[in-house]
């Protein structure tokens, strides 16, 4: 649900459902442009190479209707020093609060500077486009290059929230950098148009021959493991994204060719009633979906619920009927187990998978 569009729409446009971006070209790209991404929230062991690619001088700019604090400043709490003298690192060298739906008016005004750019280093026999990569690697370069010519600049503040000024400086950093890496999250793929916000993110990068080369490309940061894990094994409703032919020949079965649901379609068949049963590996599916009082009320109808879960949900606390509910330790536990460290789930937590009315009660009576 998270990032299907970019599954479906980034394969469109680079011919890969995933991103192109490697832990090694982390700590080898010049700068990081950031759409839509609250790292320090959504994804804070992320802010560590950041952070070291601050300090060794990659630039990074930010675009965000919000100010999310990892992204300004950074104080490592595995740094001692900076823990005690709340010294941390300045992270985006330029932050622009873009104004919601903004994305493509904003990607549209620096590519827009890019092309000036261009144009102005051509009179001095010099290229700021990657010439011989748009050539090879591209197609329709001029319709795109027409159409982001002829947007004028009025239009594009009005519909970014941003001044020409604040989209120059940023298109600048971009022009300056020899390696640059595109980082975005659910700003731009839970979207009407995400298709075309990650179609538009990619020209940009096209414009220089940002993908394909160390240091440089696409990175969806995907809020867990499983969602990137589910398309490397062909977990899709789409049949036509999983290869089928090699799943049988590798398992000795005939995978189903019928088409699945999406999270749309399951919401509208739970509504009428066409869909009995859930089974939920992780996550909290009620509360992550748009109109979460309709489906709290059509989930109670589900014949069939099974939530697998470190923790409590509110996907648990609906559930009525014939169903079960299995806490499950997390991956961590492992790990902390080595480190000496000791987890447990609270008995108030326990209690509530076995006795989900008892805690509706305690909570309707605090």
């Amino acid at each position: 649900m998270c990032h299907e569009t970019t599954s479906v729409g980034l394969k469109k446009v680079i011919g890969t459902p995933v991103g192109t971006v490697i832990w090694d070209d982390l700590q080898d790209t010049e700068a990081f442009f950031f759409f839509g991404q609250n790292t320090g929230s959504n994804s804070p062991c992320f802010l560590h190479p950041l952070q070291d690619a601050a300090k060794r001088g990659a630039k990074i700019v930010t675009f965000n209707p919000v100010r999310e604090r990892g992204l300004e400043t950074f104080v490592n709490p595995q740094n001692v020093t900076e823990m005690l003298t709340d010294q941390g690192t300045e992270m985006s060298c330029q932050y622009h609060q873009v104004r919601n739906s903004g994305d493509i008016a904003a990607i549209t005004g620096m590519c827009k500077h890019i092309f000036d750019a261009d144009d102005a280093a051509l009179k001095d026999g010099k290229r700021v486009l990657d010439v011989d990569f748009i050539a090879q690697h591209t197609h329709e370069f001029e319709e795109f290059e027409h159409r982001v010519r002829s947007t004028n600049w009025d239009d594009i503040e009005q519909e970014s929230g941003l001044t020409w000024q604040a989209l120059k400086d940023a298109a600048d950093v971009y022009i300056s950098c020899d390696k640059v890496i595109g980082v975005y999250g659910m700003g731009l793929t839970q979207h009407k148009y995400g298709a075309d916000n990650i179609g538009m993110f990619v020209n940009f990068l096209l414009l220089r021959g940002n993908i394909g080369r160390p240091g440089t490309g696409a990175c969806p940061v995907r809020g867990h493991s499983n969602v990137q894990g589910q398309r490397t094994v062909g977990i899709s409703e789409k049949p036509e994204l999983v290869p089928l032919d090699r799943l049988a020949e590798m398992f000795g079965f005939d995978p189903p060719c019928d088409k699945g649901m999406n999270t749309v379609a399951a919401c509208e068949g739970m509504k009428a009633s066409k869909v009995k049963g859930f089974i939920s590996l992780g996550g909290n599916f009620v509360r992550a979906i748009p109109d979460r009082e309709i489906m709290e009320q059509a989930w109670e109808s589900l014949e069939l619920d099974v939530q697998i879960a470190t923790k409590l949900t509110l996907a648990i606390l609906t559930m009525d009927g014939a169903h079960g509910s299995f806490p499950a330790l997390a991956g961590l536990r492992k790990t902390c187990r080595k480190a000496g460290v000791r987890l447990s789930m609270s008995r108030t937590v326990l209690a509530a998978f076995t006795d989900r009315q008892a805690w509706r009660n305690r909570q309707a009576s605090i």
